[in-house]
């Protein structure tokens, strides 16, 4: 229907990105929210937001969730990050908003959006990665998503790559995950103690400064030229490459994607990561695989979202 548009969410650890979205993909507006521990509300919000600051008629809604879903049901079955255990998610949503609403993992929405629209496009194998406050997987193989017996396949982040590494967060029972090595708290761990390490740094003098160390601003200051940030997003960039190689040899893909917020740091990321599956994965899967940042950042989850909402509203062909 000209004019009609949908409302994607992107529910992450840390934020919440709403955005009303016509079927070009263009965004119309942002509505962004603190993640909260009441995630349903903290949802509802942002659409009511996002719904009120459009003339066009909505009509549907899809969001992006950081948990194990049951696809038929819109079922949350467990979750890392909040306390989501057998919530039927789609149906509280539905109910409250008086609208179609689709819900599915947040890496399988930004693996829709980077695989219809984006840097994935054409592609019928392809790995995503979000990496943010954790790290989440999305997969495609043979031009179908993968979602397991029960909706609970493609948990990258919980590949282990050290045995002996330190707990995962959150409610993860392993040790030694991808995401407890790579993510953005990760980044925050390793940017202070490189700071205390060189104090001469940017990092040590924004740490002499009273200032915070986070990962966006690890981020930053690596792109403004710092060396112990710079080391700091190179040494996250080598662990990635290590799960990178496991999933490069079981699967195969002919793309892998990086998204989530630390895609910001770009090839400072991606190249070690890049350099480590080159010289660690099997011939011919290393020299067949792409390793490129998600074409939407971080916004492919709220996108992806929103071509699942489409889809829902009758107006997309059915996703596999």
């Amino acid at each position: 229907m000209a004019g009609a548009c949908v409302i994607g969410v992107d529910l992450g650890g840390t934020k919440l990105l709403a955005g009303t979205v016509d079927a070009e993909l263009r965004v119309h507006h942002r509505a962004y929210r603190l993640s909260r521990r009441d995630a349903v509300e903290t949802i509802v919000e942002a659409v009511e937001e996002a719904r009120e600051a459009t003339p066009r008629e909505v009509r549907a809604v899809g969001v992006g969730v950081p948990c194990l879903i049951a696809p038929a049901s819109g079922v949350a079955m467990a979750c890392n990050h909040f306390e989501l255990v057998d919530v039927p998610v789609r149906d509280l949503l539905a109910e409250r908003l008086g609208l179609p609403v689709v819900v599915d993992n947040d890496a399988n929405a930004a693996l829709v959006a980077e695989w219809r629209h984006g840097a994935a496009r054409g592609a019928r194998n392809v790995v995503l990665l979000t990496i943010g406050t954790g790290v989440g997987g999305g997969l495609l193989l043979d031009g179908r998503i993968v979602r397991g017996a029960s909706g609970a396949a493609g948990e990258l982040g919980h590949i282990v790559i050290d045995e002996s590494g330190p707990p995962c967060p959150g409610n993860c029972p392993s040790r030694g995950c991808l995401e407890a090595f790579v993510s953005g708290p990760a980044l925050a761990i390793e940017g202070r103690a490189r700071a205390e390490a060189d104090p001469e740094s940017g990092l040590g003098a924004a740490l002499r400064g009273g200032r915070e160390i986070t990962g966006p601003l690890v981020t930053e200051l690596a792109h403004d030229g710092d060396p112990a940030a710079r080391a700091a997003i190179a040494a996250l960039g080598w662990r990635l490459g290590v799960g990178m190689t496991s999933l490069v040899n079981a699967l195969n893909p002919e793309v892998l994607v990086v998204g989530g917020g630390l895609v910001a740091a770009g090839d400072l990321l991606l190249d070690p990561a890049r350099e480590v599956v080159a010289s660690r994965a099997l011939v011919p899967a290393r020299d067949q695989v792409r390793i490129v940042a998600a074409r939407f950042g971080d916004e492919s989850g709220m996108l992806g979202a929103a071509s699942l909402a489409f889809e829902a509203a009758g107006e997309l062909e059915s996703i596999g």
